[in-house]
């Protein structure tokens, strides 16, 4: 090699090692850190990739056949509230002929569990129906006398929420805006003003807020459609998705609209945005994706054409659309990393799962107990089936491991993920991971250069195998990383038929 390459080489690797330092450390801080996004990620190399999870469907833990209830319930909003969950729902029923028939009401219903899976609805007393107010019929009525069309309610963590507002929510007046409510029991309900509080958007959804603590500020997330000059003419726009914010919960910023760098514009209805409660800086959103696939011999070849046909008879997408479970995640609260591949699908049940109006995600994350004993608890999202068809549908709880949306992953060929530079807290390093029988995980802790640093260098990395929710890392010369707290390292994860979800610094 000549001496002018040489050093051409030289300088280009001295460049390169200058910009590899000088990258802004990331503050991770004693945080759990996931792999839902690539904002941690320097260099990917080998076999590795990132890849979405998918959950493991379960039991039916519902089923809408009571005579307020129907076919067309749906907008689940479940939470843990203390020693209980909550459940919140709209009841409703289609009836289908030569048109699309509402035969009663909208209401917002309740179901109480204490472990997430098996559910009951409690006699409220308060809302008649058919001459009956043995129900649990939460409301039906806006106090204006409008239908309640969305409710959707969570637990005010704002440590100044006064005792009175302890619960909140939105309700939607259609095509107009959205009211707030307050609730000192999430029960009994008053509105807080008599105005409609956010106005700019269509609401024909699941609109939601929450406190956030990381920014101690309200954020809601509600739709919207967001014209092109393309279907100008032909349709309101795509349907998309705003938040705002706000500090009392009655005066809101002007809404802006969500980005997903690197993804397609598609139709998305609920967006089910909330903080993931082990790492709240981080926001997680199951969004539903709404696609028209026409006709064509595979939709004709899913299960009930005949009612198919009958429903495309009143409108063509009714028949030809459909719906599916999507994933995103993001830290800004606006810009979302949203994943092409559908986190729920259809799946193997075309008779109640092929359909405009299924797979719709609930807003919540909750724990439940695993079916194997001893095992630690997993999170549980569930999905309403059968939408639009017979006197009923059914609520399924799907499964995955905490922190399990997205893995580092990598096949026994092998792989690597390199992080940005970090700055921690504490002086243990664990990880959420699975591996294969003969697969493993080894980590480098190197420099801000990408120097490996003594002692931490891979050779000195134990290969950990196994499957745990927080396994603590170690070297030959023992796991405390203290002395490298506060510094900018990089962490170098080598994977063999392995996934990542998490790391996590924390003081043992």
């Amino acid at each position: 090699m000549n001496r002018t390459l040489t050093g051409c080489l030289l300088l280009l690797a001295l460049c390169s090692a200058s910009v590899w330092s000088q990258l802004s450390p990331v503050e991770v801080g004693s945080r759990l850190e996931l792999f839902a996004d690539e904002f941690l990620i320097e260099k990917i190399r080998g076999a590795a990739r990132l890849q979405l999870q998918r959950p493991t469907p379960r039991d039916v833990v519902l089923v809408t056949d009571r005579p307020w209830e129907g076919n067309a319930c749906s907008l689940f909003t479940i939470f843990q509230d203390g020693g209980r969950y909550r459940m919140y729902y709209r009841g409703w029923h289609f009836v289908t002929s030569t048109t699309l028939e509402f035969p009663r009401r909208q209401v917002i219903c309740y179901a109480e569990s204490l472990d997430g899976i098996r559910w009951y609805r409690p006699n409220l007393g308060m809302v008649e129906f058919e001459g009956s107010t043995e129900n649990n019929i939460l409301l039906d009525r806006l106090p204006a006398g409008g239908e309640v069309h969305t409710f959707v309610p969570f637990k005010d963590m704002n440590p100044a929420a006064s005792a009175d507002a302890r619960y909140k929510a939105f309700s939607r007046e259609r095509d107009k805006g959205l009211y707030a409510w307050k609730s000192p029991d999430g029960i009994h309900w008053d509105l807080m003003t008599d105005k409609l509080v956010i106005t700019k958007g269509y609401f024909d959804s699941q609109n939601l807020a929450f406190w956030d603590p990381v920014r101690q500020e309200y954020r809601e997330y509600h739709r919207d459609f967001k014209s092109t000059p393309e279907l100008a003419e032909k349709t309101h726009g795509i349907r998309g998705i705003r938040t705002s914010t706000s500090t009392d919960f009655l005066h809101w910023t002007d809404p802006v609209w969500l980005s997903y760098p690197g993804a397609p514009e598609e139709q998305l209805y609920i967006n089910q945005i909330l903080p993931y409660y082990r790492a709240p800086h981080i926001l997680l959103g199951f969004p539903v994706r709404y696609i028209d696939r026409g006709w064509s011999d595979s939709m004709r070849a899913l299960s009930g054409l005949e009612h198919r046909r009958l429903r495309a008879n009143i409108s063509t997408r009714y028949g030809t659309a459909l719906s599916e479970g999507l994933f995103m995640a993001g830290r800004d609260r606006v810009s979302f990393r949203r994943w092409e591949e559908a986190f729920i699908r259809p799946g193997l049940s075309p008779v109640d799962n092929w359909v405009y109006g299924d797979n719709f995600q609930n807003w919540g994350l909750v724990e439940t107990r695993s079916q194997f004993a001893g095992a630690p608890k997993e999170l549980s999202i569930y999905v309403n089936e059968g939408y639009w068809r017979g006197e009923s549908l059914n609520l399924r709880r799907f499964t995955l491991r905490a922190d399990g949306f997205v893995a580092a992953s990598a096949p026994m060929a092998g792989g690597e993920i390199i992080t940005r530079p970090l700055i921690f807290e504490g002086n243990r390093l664990s990880l959420n991971f699975s591996t294969s029988a003969a697969g493993s995980i080894q980590v480098e802790i190197q420099g801000a250069d990408g120097t490996p640093v003594d002692g931490y260098r891979l050779e000195d990395s134990s290969p950990t195998f196994g499957d745990e929710l927080a396994r603590e890392i170690r070297w030959k010369g023992g796991s405390d990383v203290g002395r490298l707290a506060g510094q900018s390292v990089r962490l170098r994860f080598i994977l063999k038929d392995a996934d990542l979800f998490a790391f996590r610094f924390q003081q043992e």
